[in-house]
């Protein structure tokens, strides 16, 4: 078996009992709950509304969808860290010959199959509203409505969320009590929503970049989000590779 299956399997066994995955499958229950009954109440207001189906959508209901992950991308940093610093894990951890930049990346893989899940559950009730509600309305200005904008939004969208998940992993890695690392993952998550969103070096904080939308942004626009969102991301991990060998010269 090849060291970094070995660490896969690891990580997954210490997860199966914390209600990890349930979680992240409730949360995504839950957000994509949200546009369906938003949608469903305000009917008229939405078909009524000029643009495709996609942008309309988006631009009603995903603010409030990216705030519900980004809550839960906490919660879930918060857990998987926690269970190594509870009973001084981590320190069993470490005398293991298991690298400890591995054992990182090993849960930013599990946490990337968490959040991928819950963002196609968002991505699939938001199609549903498209083709139960928006569709009629598109089809009789000679508009179908496409399923595979929506797919590229939230692709685009899950892009976007990738420095701020490793981020809120790496916070989690650094704080010992999991509740000084939820208020400086909460904190952090509404300064992102209180920063100027017509300022692009003000969305480029990891918390604010998950609320654009790909809708009506410009394509040069587009590409210059995708080429930051995978220079923090990288650099993220780069700082938590520098901070665990920091930490090796002083345990």
């Amino acid at each position: 078996m090849s060291f970094k299956k070995m660490n896969f399997l690891l990580e997954w066994k210490k997860i199966k009992r914390t209600g990890f995955f349930a979680a992240f499958l409730a949360g995504g229950i839950l957000a994509g709950a949200f546009p369906v009954i938003n949608t469903a109440v305000r009917t008229e207001m939405f078909i009524s509304s000029p643009g495709s189906p996609a942008a309309i959508l988006m631009s009603a209901n995903y603010q409030t969808m990216a705030m519900l992950s980004l809550l839960l991308l906490t919660a879930g940093a918060c857990i998987l860290y926690h269970i190594e610093y509870a009973d001084n894990g981590i320190q069993k951890m470490q005398s293991l010959p298991i690298r400890e930049s591995g054992l990182f990346f090993g849960k930013f893989f599990l946490l990337l199959p968490a959040f991928f899940l819950m963002f196609c559950i968002q991505c699939a009730a938001m199609i549903f509203c498209g083709l139960h509600w928006l569709d009629p309305a598109a089809a009789s200005e000679g508009e179908l409505f496409h399923c595979l904008e929506l797919v590229r939004c939230f692709g685009f969208a899950f892009l976007l969320t990738l420095p701020a998940a490793l981020l809120l992993l790496f916070l989690s890695s650094l704080c010992r009590n999991m509740w000084i690392m939820l208020g400086i993952g909460i904190l952090g998550i509404f300064l992102g929503t209180m920063l100027p969103s017509d300022s692009f070096a003000a969305s480029l904080f990891p918390f604010a970049m998950p609320f654009q939308t790909l809708p009506g942004m410009e394509e040069d626009l587009v590409i210059r989000y995708i080429i930051a969102a995978v220079s923090e991301t990288a650099f993220i991990g780069i700082i938590e590779i520098i901070c665990i060998r920091i930490r090796r010269l002083f345990a």
